[in-house]
């Protein structure tokens, strides 16, 4: 393959040449340069597989145990694979900061939030642990995380995706090092934290003249913040260029196929959606609420404030809200995980919180979760089987071992994988194929609504679009319902009927999915519309 034009700049901060990478003797990059000038955003743009977090972990220095890696990296003239690990050790998170794709497994889970972040700045400035701390505060609060709002006392457990995500963005910008290297840093958030998110990227930039690499598969935050644009396919850069050129003409055939936008997800036969207002309800919350202890001497943070929803049999619905909003703690309490303060959480005429256990034993089988982060939600320990079959202890009866095998491997098949993938661990497939093992777990005892929380969010466009097709054939075949936990109202409009908007714990609109989108009615509705984030539109607003 003959060579990509460069447009890297002359003055470059990071200069990568010809670097390579082999794991397990397979060639995972192949000749990748890359230049990054102080002040200046690189994208890394590439579908699931192509080698974006490869090449991220390698520009640290942080590949895996047995990788061989070939090439150069320099950091302001510094040759990196030249130091030692102790000397690495002193270059990550003081000239290199890091944020990594699933902040559910890059946190300490036995640490508080505001102590991980103190920890970075003392690890690397020297600081005293008051003067830590305060820096720990600020930097919190300017992503997004003010003490008032979510104390730096609790931990990452009881934070949502997208604030789990700020915390480890803070980590990383609290000594403001002179490079970023950001792993999907916006996939976990809703566009308007996300719009904020990406406005704190470039004003650190701005301000500091800090270079930022940024992997991403969303091309439209790509285009939000990216000065140039480079391609990675199978390992190798195909295509590079300042970023309206790159998204606006890609000349690429793979290119053009990344920008193409989702689209809805088409079965033959597809049966009528069920009429919104039907009598039959599967699911129906009634005036929940739902507080978290506050911090020392605070008083209680009411996550969810009387709440009411119903989901029908068949029918897709779309739940929306910027990150901490409350939407996650309600499908906790929907899932019967975390019982409500008041209200009732209904379930085929079963009340979750009111029934014995040998009721909510019988209806926990018709609802089902498949949760955000797949490879934090499947035991790495574990094999395929083993986790796919996890819910039959739902069953009254258990099956035998011959039977449990046999229903995996139809599961499996139902959702696009090889039987012999039975037989492996969660950290052998890629992101896509975890997410179908999830959806194979949550389809095992035959549920008939499954919850999912931003089960696409973290796919790349090529990788989503094959996921809602498959959920959309397993609804026809199945008559299932879903109940979409997004922030991405583009994937919302492709594939629900009906959506509830929710913001600060209450939901302030809901309808038919297009009269929402279309025509909000609520200011809050408004601005999640506006702030959607379009290739075209981020383009525009820089005067691209």
């Amino acid at each position: 393959m003959s060579a990509v034009p460069r447009t890297a700049p002359s003055n470059a901060r990071l200069a990568v040449e010809t670097l390579g990478v082999t794991i397990g003797g397979r060639r995972i990059l192949d000749g990748v340069s890359l230049s990054v000038a102080p002040g200046e955003v690189l994208g890394l743009v590439g579908e699931s597989g192509s080698g974006k977090s490869i090449t991220a972990l390698a520009l640290a220095r942080l590949l895996p145990r047995g990788a061989i890696a070939t090439g150069t990296i320099e950091l302001d003239g510094r040759r990196l694979e030249a130091l030692s690990e102790r000397e690495l050790c002193a270059v990550r998170g003081r000239d290199i900061g890091l944020v990594f794709q699933e902040p559910a497994t890059a946190l300490n889970p036995l640490h508080t939030i505001g102590a991980q972040v103190e920890e970075a700045v003392r690890l690397h400035s020297g600081a005293s642990r008051a003067d830590a701390r305060a820096r720990a505060v600020e930097t919190l609060t300017r992503v997004g995380l003010p003490p008032d709002r979510v104390s730096p006392e609790r931990y990452p457990h009881e934070l949502s995706g997208g604030q789990r995500q700020r915390v480890a963005i803070a980590m990383a910008i609290a000594l403001a090092p002179k490079l970023l290297i950001a792993d999907e840093p916006t996939t976990a958030l809703d566009v308007t934290t996300q719009a904020q998110v990406l406005e704190l990227l470039r004003s650190l930039v701005r301000e500091t003249g800090m270079s930022l690499v940024l992997v991403s598969h969303d091309l439209a935050v790509v285009a939000t913040l990216a000065d140039r644009v480079a391609l990675l396919h199978e390992g190798r850069i195909v295509e590079e260029g300042a970023v309206a050129e790159v998204l606006r003409e890609p000349r690429h055939p793979y290119a053009r196929e990344l920008v193409r936008p989702t689209r809805v997800p088409v079965v033959p036969g597809t049966a009528p959606p069920v009429r919104v207002g039907s009598p039959h309800a599967l699911l129906e919350a009634r005036d929940v609420v739902r507080e978290y202890p506050g911090g020392r001497g605070q008083a209680p943070f009411r996550a969810v404030d009387g709440v009411s929803l119903r989901v029908a049999r068949g029918e897709r619905v779309g739940l929306v809200g910027e990150s901490g909003s409350g939407k996650t703690t309600l499908v906790r309490t929907l899932l019967g995980l975390a019982p409500p303060v008041s209200g009732s959480v209904v379930v085929d005429r079963c009340d979750l919180y009111a029934a014995a256990e040998r009721e909510r034993r019988a209806v926990r089988r018709l609802v089902q979760v498949v949760f955000q982060d797949p490879y934090g939600s499947l035991n790495p320990r574990h094999e395929v089987e083993r986790i796919v079959a996890e819910p039959l202890y739902l069953r009254d009866v258990a099956p035998s071992s011959r039977e449990r095998r046999a229903l995996v491997e139809r599961l499996l098949a139902d959702v696009g994988l090889e039987p012999a993938h039975a037989d492996r661990y969660p950290h052998q497939f890629s992101g896509g194929q975890r997410q179908r093992i999830a959806i194979a777990r949550a389809l095992a005892i035959e549920p008939a609504l499954v919850v999912l929380d931003e089960a696409v969010s973290a796919l790349d466009a090529a990788l989503r679009t094959q996921i809602l097709d498959l959920l959309e054939r397993l609804r026809v075949e199945r008559g299932l319902a879903y109940l979409f936990v997004s922030h991405d109202l583009e994937t919302v409009r492709a594939v629900t009927d009906r959506v509830l908007v929710m913001r600060a714990g209450r939901i302030v609109e809901q309808g038919p999915t297009a009269n929402v989108l279309d025509a909000p009615e609520h200011e809050y509705t408004r601005a999640l519309v506006m702030a959607s984030p379009g290739i075209d539109r981020a383009l525009a607003a820089r005067g691209l």
